[in-house]
């Protein structure tokens, strides 16, 4: 069958390929051409728990390998992404509108996290603690968690679905991936290569549902003894949602939400690096990315000249089919994204914004949007937009461009561009996110990185190291040579 044909996802369940225990299906439609790009069954409660059962029977073997034999495993899938990432990057233009080359940069950054999670598995160690009781030896030692659950969205599909299980992986725990309904087939691919690497039975499971079925499911996942990690990325209101469940049963949540990345342009700035950086971060992949370029912070003096050249890169931007190899700006993931992005722009331009560029449907895409002159009175300067649309916000000096770029609910990623390398690592510092970087754009990542927000992005760190904290538990083991005295 061609890759491109619609075929049924299906659930994976303890090394099992199968149908939901109800027989029911679900169908995912191309946002751009509006016909069905793929049919996936459609989980309940009953195939959650199932699903939660058989990572928990999986759990012994797997967190008893030895290091070497996980990182060959994960070595065997990171190899099979890169293999099928053309046929993977075919399903991801389906099911989510991103292009082919969209696709295959989702596929090569992936099976970079799938084996950097390989180089991690050795990385989980503990340490001998002085102790002031005679003859008694503790250690604090790193301990698979247990069974993980993954969230994931649809924007980054591949490398987001990816993340969610590299690691917890690597450090020994079982997971159990819960596809976005946006995306089955995409995640789909995810679970396939890991299993097709040869992991055993019930190390990783799929759940694939409707969006109707998600608060069931996620709260069966939650609720289940076994489950003792929770990580999710997606919007921050669904995220609180999460946490407030998870809480309820004392779980642990590593949150990856939303965000309104600022992008500061100093005065003694390279302005085509700057401008450069600011068309990558705003617009790529229709600018649905958590650290896209939602608000460029300029002074005043460069301001106009940031708009002027954005602006005309902007609108050079070619839009239309995703399937089109010259096509740079795709569809919207659906026609609410799109109708919600026209009234965000309508409502600037009715307080006052300059659109220097775009502010129009074309067809179910929407064309790369600068608005020049935005204020704290409209909505697009506090709300996420997720779309092709950045903001331009003039301010007089570097202070004021941070008390701008930290005027916002969010915290994930931010960029200062300044000549003056000293000064833009100072204003790094102060602004409120949990990555920022200078001379470079808001849009960046790397497996070996730590990946997270702070305020209503989130908490926690994905990649490298930091996932250690997230996805071990801690403890500490005493053994005491000879007598010990006690005092009662």
């Amino acid at each position: 069958m061609s890759i491109t044909e619609v075929e049924q996802q299906q659930l994976l369940i303890g090394g099992e390929w199968g149908h939901a225990r109800s027989g029911e299906t679900f169908e995912r439609i191309d946002p751009f051409t509006g016909d069905v790009a793929s049919t996936a069954a459609a989980a309940s409660r009953d195939d959650a728990r199932a699903a939660a059962d058989a990572a928990a029977a999986a759990f012994g073997e797997w967190s008893a390998m030895g290091p070497s034999a996980r990182r060959e495993l994960l070595q065997k899938a990171a190899a099979l992404m890169l293999e099928r990432a053309p046929d993977i990057a075919h399903i991801v233009t389906a099911e989510t509108g991103g292009t082919f080359g969209w696709g295959m940069f989702n596929c090569s950054l992936a099976a970079g996290m799938l084996s950097e999670a390989a180089a991690q598995t050795t990385a989980a160690t503990g340490e001998v603690i002085p102790s002031d009781v005679p003859g008694l030896t503790a250690m604090a030692i790193r301990q698979p968690a247990g069974v993980v659950v993954g969230i994931a969205p649809w924007n980054a599909p591949i490398i987001l679905g990816t993340r969610a299980v590299a690691s917890p992986l690597a450090f020994g725990n079982t997971v159990v991936l819960k596809a976005s309904e946006v995306c089955p087939r995409t995640h789909g691919e995810i679970v396939r290569a890991i299993a097709d690497a040869g992991v055993p039975a019930g190390v990783i499971n799929l759940l694939t549902h409707p969006g109707s079925a998600a608060p069931d499911v996620v709260d069966e996942l939650i609720a289940h003894p076994a489950v003792r990690r929770i990580n999710f990325t997606g919007s921050t209101r669904v995220g609180r949602l999460v946490a407030e469940n998870a809480a309820r049963h004392l779980k642990r949540v590593l949150l990856e939400l939303g965000g309104k990345a600022p992008l500061i342009v100093l005065a003694d700035a390279d302005l085509d690096e700057a401008v450069a950086a600011a068309k990558f971060g705003a617009f790529m992949h229709q600018g649905q990315i958590c650290m896209s370029t939602e608000r460029i912070v300029a002074v005043d003096s460069v301001a106009g000249e940031v708009a002027s050249r954005l602006g005309e890169k902007a609108a050079a931007l070619r839009v239309g089919d995703p399937r089109d190899p010259e096509t740079e700006i795709g569809p919207l993931i659906s026609p609410e994204s799109l109708a919600r992005i026209g009234e965000l722009v309508d409502d600037a331009r009715s307080h006052g914004a300059d659109v220097v560029t775009g502010g129009e449907a074309d067809g179910p895409c929407y064309k790369p949007t600068v608005l020049a002159g935005v204020t704290p009175e409209m909505r697009i300067y506090h709300e996420e937009s997720f779309g092709p649309v950045v903001g331009i916000v003039s301010v007089d000096g570097p202070e004021e461009a941070v008390r701008v770029a930290n005027d916002t609910e969010y915290g994930l990623a931010a960029s200062v561009f300044g000549a003056d390398v000293p000064t833009a690592l100072d204003l790094a510092r102060q602004i409120e996110s949990g990555m920022c970087h200078v001379n470079g754009a808001t849009v960046h990542d790397e497996p070996q990185m730590p990946f997270g927000g702070v305020k209503a992005s989130g908490f926690g760190r994905f990649g490298g190291k930091a996932a250690i904290e997230e996805f071990t538990e801690l403890r500490w083991i005493t053994v005491q040579e000879g007598s010990r005295h006690y005092p009662l």
